[in-house]
């Protein structure tokens, strides 16, 4: 079968352009739009990612992460938020991009054909069968195999699919050979599967195969920066000559769009086909709401603004503002505060700022325990190493994980030593940290990947609470 071939509800492209790792930022010319400073445009193969908004600025920092791991990823959000667009940007961001990218919809498939089409079929399998078919997962070979709608997935199917991600083998329908592959599976779902998981409706150790990573794509409504970016963009696409007025994109605002992304490009459409005018007004958006009259700025601002009426006041803001910037977290609060954590939590008891009254954000992702325990952060600190034979030399760290560091800067004497005594200080922290460690792997440039062997015990919990905290600073939860 041809790789660039389209087989009932699912979309399987050749190997895309080669990129380099990250996220890349660009901006055509053909579809140029104006953009604040505060805009960035994530370009993809096929598609473009609006931002303009904290958290999916934010999301897209974290899909670097998930881009250059191997793990699955599971991707939730509402119907038309963007989970398949996020998904293509995993693949293309990866060292699989230029492998084959598959994508199979599991709700558009009939369920009795769902398995051949994964898995494959010998010729003679079942009646119709006249040739010998290989499944997405062959073709996907090396590269990446997107699920949509996997909550949809037969029970009987979902044992299978777990035993493929474990790495074993399997049958084509009617074959004799097993078949072994290595495919990334990025997983979609506007379905809750915890509850799933919990009415015994989807298997619970599949759930926590296929979460090693897990994005959550927030609803529109829960980033209002992105509509008007997203809504003059489609329009530019359209014509980039026209505009929409500002009372145009109030109404815009106004509305809660429980279509998300997908819905508001259909109204945007539909007003750009059915306006003559270069200006968009406000009652040519087919939006399904009653517009109100917007206040005045003034008046907006006014009730915005806290009521300060003393110091009182003024530090119970402050510090409810500063809980709100860390989702709830009071270890990062009380460090940003410069004050202990007995103290915030005295103040947070008298004044009344409960758990109810701190806004806690649904979290973008959820990092699974073998990811946890990958979690490797990037930083750049001098370490000094006593070698096996009692000489001190001086390195950098280049990024450090729960079970060992990687070095810089290393001369050859360093790699002829078996056993290393570490010392240096991780950012942001006053104790030092110390450990005895090996070396694991060498390169050339003087790089090397050392594993700590033993350590103090506070130096383990300092370093746990720091790599905590930089996980949550970067979006992850557990």
């Amino acid at each position: 079968m041809p790789l660039d071939s389209t087989v009932k509800g699912c979309e399987i492209e050749p190997g895309l352009k080669p990129q380099k790792s990250g996220i890349l930022v660009r901006l055509p010319e053909e579809c140029a739009v104006p953009m604040g400073p505060d805009m960035s445009q994530t370009q993809t193969e096929d598609s473009s990612i609006i931002i303009a908004s904290e958290s999916m600025a934010r999301l897209m920092s974290m899909l670097k992460r998930v881009a250059s791991s191997a793990g699955a990823v599971l991707i939730t959000g509402e119907t038309g938020a963007g989970k398949e667009v996020i998904a293509r940007a995993v693949h293309q961001n990866s060292l699989r991009c230029g492998r084959p990218w598959v994508d199979v919809n599991c709700a558009a498939l009939p369920e009795h054909l769902i398995e051949s089409e994964l898995f494959g079929y010998e010729r003679g399998a079942f009646s119709g069968a006249e040739t010998t078919k290989p499944g997405l997962f062959e073709i996907a070979d090396g590269g990446t195999l997107f699920l949509d709608e996997i909550g949809e997935l037969d029970s009987k199917l979902q044992v299978k699919l777990l035993r493929v991600l474990d790495g074993v083998p399997y049958y084509r329908l009617g074959g004799s050979r097993k078949v072994s592959v290595d495919v990334r599976i990025i997983a979609a779902t506007n379905q809750p599967l915890e509850e799933l998981v919990r009415t015994g409706d989807f298997r619970r150790d599949l759930f926590h195969r296929l979460s090693q990573f897990h994005l959550r794509v927030p609803a529109l409504r829960d980033r209002k920066e992105d509509i008007t970016a997203l809504a003059e963009y489609f329009l530019r696409m359209i014509d980039p000559t026209r505009t929409i007025s500002a009372r145009g994109l109030e109404r815009l605002h106004a509305y809660s769009w429980p279509g998300n992304v997908r819905e508001l490009k259909s109204v945007i459409v539909q007003a750009a086909t059915l306006s003559s005018s270069r200006e968009i007004l406000a009652d040519e958006l087919p939006v399904p709401i009653d517009f109100v009259a917007p206040r005045p700025a003034a008046a907006v601002e006014a009730e915005a603004a806290p009521k300060f009426t003393d110091l009182d006041s003024l530090e119970r803001q402050t510090i409810l503002d500063a809980l709100q910037r860390n989702r709830g977290h009071q270890g990062l609060t009380s460090e940003q505060l410069g004050i202990s954590r007995r103290t915030l939590s005295r103040k947070l008891k008298a004044y009344n700022l409960g758990p109810s009254r701190i806004a806690d954000p649904a979290p973008l992702g959820k990092l699974g325990p073998e990811e946890q325990s990958r979690f490797r952060c990037t930083l750049e600190v001098p370490v000094l190493l006593t070698l096996q034979d009692g000489s001190e030399v001086g390195v950098t760290a280049q990024n450090v994980g729960i079970n060992g560091v990687c070095l810089t800067n290393c001369p050859m004497s360093v790699r002829n030593s078996r056993v290393l005594d570490l010392y240096f200080q991780l950012p942001e922290t006053d104790d030092p940290f110390r450990a005895k460690g090996r070396i694991v792997w060498a390169q050339p440039a003087g790089t090397l990947g050392v594993c700590f062997e033993s350590a103090p015990r506070s130096c383990q919990l300092a370093l746990a609470q720091w790599l905590k905290r930089k996980q949550l600073e970067e979006g992850w939860t557990d």
